[in-house]
């Protein structure tokens, strides 16, 4: 697939802009929200990470299944798979991916990130992933259709700007700083059970993010002028590569996710 996808609402105040099925860009009133690529920080403005969280490097690539074991690289196989194009009109869009089992797919990370050249996964699947837009805000759903009982697990990882330094997250009981995020560092900085979080202090917009059907949300960046805000359904930092497959949940615990964007 391939060409750019514009979403806006009526008044035109809200636009989206996707890439092959990556939010690259949604301004409110002409400000950007979105991290861009080419500006420091992160490669990317935001991608999925399904279906496995986390690091598979020290244990080998090896992920443990009742199928057996998969072999995935950090964050799992759909970042190596092509969005297709399901539906659009002015304001919503919904793309697809399918995997098929064990098939090989190349691994985009290798030979210079990676020393596993292709990844494969024991379950057929199909990911759906839907952008609506609408005055109050930007709604990212996400369904997963296979087996009942295929385990998984779902982060959302987008990156937003950060125009002031002195920008604050905030949940119902703390806030976090920029500074506090890069002290986490690789691991992330861990959201216990927090389903929605606030940014402000950031220059003219103010972000609330929602979400629905994940369990954490976790914060990265390692510079200071961007944030990832990152909803999950398993924190991978609380075990040792070898017992990532703990942290799976059965595809039957879930009907679909949801993230979503409310500017202010």
């Amino acid at each position: 697939m391939s060409g750019k996808i514009r979403l806006h609402t009526i008044d035109e105040k809200n636009n989206v802009i996707i890439d092959k099925g990556e939010l690259v860009s949604f301004t409110v009133d002409s400000i950007e929200i979105m991290h861009q690529k080419g500006d420091p920080g992160w490669g990317n403005t935001e991608i999925e990470m399904f279906p496995i969280i986390g690091a598979t490097k020290d244990n080998k690539f090896s992920v443990q299944t009742p199928k057996g074991n998969a072999k995935l690289d950090q964050h799992g196989i759909l970042r190596a798979l092509e969005y297709s194009l399901k539906e659009k009109s002015d304001n919503k869009a919904s793309f697809y991916k399918k995997y098929k089992a064990n098939t090989l797919v190349a691994n985009p990370k290798y030979p210079k990130k990676s020393t596993q050249q292709w990844l494969e996964w024991p379950y057929d699947f199909e990911f759906v992933k839907t952008f609506e837009l609408s005055e109050k805000g930007l709604k990212i759903t996400f369904e997963i259709k296979c087996e009942e009982d295929m385990p998984l697990m779902l982060g959302f990882h987008p990156a937003f700007k950060v125009y002031n330094q002195e920008a604050v997250l905030a949940t119902n009981d703390k806030e976090i700083t920029i500074r506090d995020i890069l002290e986490a560092g690789a691991s992330a900085y861990l959201l216990d059970k927090c389903k929605e979080i606030t940014l402000k202090n950031n220059g003219d917009i103010r972000l609330i993010i929602t979400t629905n059907g994940f369990r954490h949300i976790m914060l990265w960046t390692e510079v200071t002028n961007m944030i990832c805000i990152e909803p999950i359904t398993f924190y991978p930092s609380s075990v040792v590569a070898s017992e990532l497959y703990t942290g799976f949940d059965s595809a039957s615990d879930y009907d679909k996710f949801e993230v979503i964007i409310s500017p202010s």
